[in-house]
């Protein structure tokens, strides 16, 4: 460890032209690691001169030059370590809003963009599982024209006794019309909803020949029914 010459002298550190936080900086740039926790010096200046009295911090100012307990040329100061300590938190917050940020983009979120459908929840999920894009799921639905005609549907044909089993696809994937991969990801398991989906989002101009008409607006009544 290196000598340090006392930078000031008895009379200067009893009078007004040393102040507590000049005698604070001065022990926390000099003194070793183990003598600032045994003195109670690590922190923010402002709180160190905040807990002690001038009296207690000029008694840790005469104990370092007695004791010899000075900083190794190789050991950071206090305010060093603190900045590394800042720099190592910030890093790891700037990695965590890039990670929240790359997740964002490939859920493909435009905020600008109107939804281009509605939901009317019919019986309430979980509110806690979710789904989100790339999870596969199961749901059982049934789809309908404006006029209320039903197109299509995998729900159990009570005439027929038999239990249909429900649909499996990935979120998000583009298995399904883009208003199913939007509205599932505001469903948790368990919900039924009555969701109304604008031509935009649903079959648009073409529509499906024989089936659903060109610029349709469409209802599903969809359980979201498990993540799997």
């Amino acid at each position: 460890m290196a000598e340090v010459a006392a930078p000031f002298t008895n009379e200067q550190l009893h009078g007004d032209e040393v102040s507590k936080k000049d005698i604070a900086t001065f022990l926390q740039s000099n003194a070793s690691e183990q003598f600032l926790l045994n003195h109670k010096l690590k922190g923010a200046i402002k709180n160190v001169t905040k807990n002690k009295t001038k009296e207690q911090l000029i008694d840790d100012y005469n104990q370092l030059f007695t004791t010899k307990a000075f900083r190794a040329t190789d050991e950071p100061s206090a305010d060093t370590a603190a900045v590394k300590e800042a720099t190592k938190t910030a890093s790891s917050v700037s990695k965590d809003v890039k990670k929240a940020t790359e997740k964002t983009k490939k859920l493909d979120i435009k905020s600008d963009e109107p939804a281009k459908y509605t939901k009317k929840i019919l019986k309430a999920g979980n509110k806690a599982a979710f789904p989100q894009k790339g999870d596969e799921v199961e749901c059982y639905y049934t789809g309908k024209l404006s006029d209320g005609k039903v197109f299509d549907t995998n729900v159990e044909d009570p005439k027929k006794g038999k239990k249909n089993p429900p649909l499996k696809f990935k979120v998000g994937a583009g298995k399904v019309i883009r208003g199913w991969d939007e509205a599932l990801q505001t469903m948790s398991v368990g919900e039924k909803a009555e969701i109304v989906i604008q031509p935009e989002w649903a079959y648009g101009k073409k529509g499906i020949e024989g089936k659903i008409p060109p610029n349709s607006t469409l209802t599903f009544e969809v359980e979201l029914v498990n993540i799997l």
